[in-house]
């Protein structure tokens, strides 16, 4: 039986994910290695304010950079909640290669026990559905994609398409309240706009 993490999981690749989702259920970001651009910096941002990280990188040279950079970005950042799983190298090397996707089930719940993860009893409850999606306009319709791209930026997760931003909403625990303040501020930009037209010389 797999256990379910709390925290969001920062790992390198893919093959990490793939991984680990043999042995925990967890949400993941993905820092493809060394390129860590800045869209994935603010993913991590928000993610370590929100639910807080598990920072779970290669016992390598490279890994330890990235955990580095990773740290020291946050630093400075208010309320984020950043804790450190490691494997040893003997622990992440098979047939030459080292890296987390050759973990096994022993050594990653003993890193994720010695970071101290939050287990949960039962599974995170979605806050939001499809249904949801179409509702507010977000998918279904011509503007969808400027409107995800919108409210993407303004919520700081990035733009996605449907799939990949009702999972971000749901992973990152948004709060119904801010997607209300987004259309609110839109609808009075919108307002605005008309407002400031003089219909007298449309006529």
């Amino acid at each position: 039986m797999r256990v379910t993490i709390s925290e969001i999981i920062v790992v390198e690749g893919r093959d990490d994910v793939v991984n680990l989702q043999r042995f925990v259920t967890a949400d993941f970001i993905i820092t493809k290695g060394f390129q860590l651009s800045q869209k994935t910096f603010i993913n991590i941002e928000h993610a370590a304010k929100n639910r807080g990280i598990i920072i779970l990188t290669d016992p390598d040279f490279a890994g330890n950079v990235i955990r580095t950079r990773i740290v020291k970005k946050l630093k400075a950042v208010q309320g984020a909640v950043v804790k450190h799983a490691y494997i040893s190298r003997d622990e992440g090397t098979k047939n030459g290669d080292v890296g987390v996707e050759n973990a096994q089930k022993d050594a990653v719940l003993r890193a994720l026990q010695n970071a101290k993860a939050e287990i949960q009893e039962v599974d995170r409850v979605a806050l939001y559905s499809e249904r949801d999606l179409y509702a507010l306009g977000l998918v279904g319709t011509d503007a969808s994609k400027q409107l995800r791209e919108a409210l993407g930026q303004y919520l700081k997760i990035g733009y996605g398409n449907g799939k990949q931003f009702l999972n971000r909403l749901n992973a990152y625990q948004i709060p119904p309240e801010s997607i209300a303040a987004f259309f609110d501020a839109r609808n009075a930009e919108e307002d605005s706009k008309y407002e400031s037209v003089d219909f007298d010389t449309l006529y």
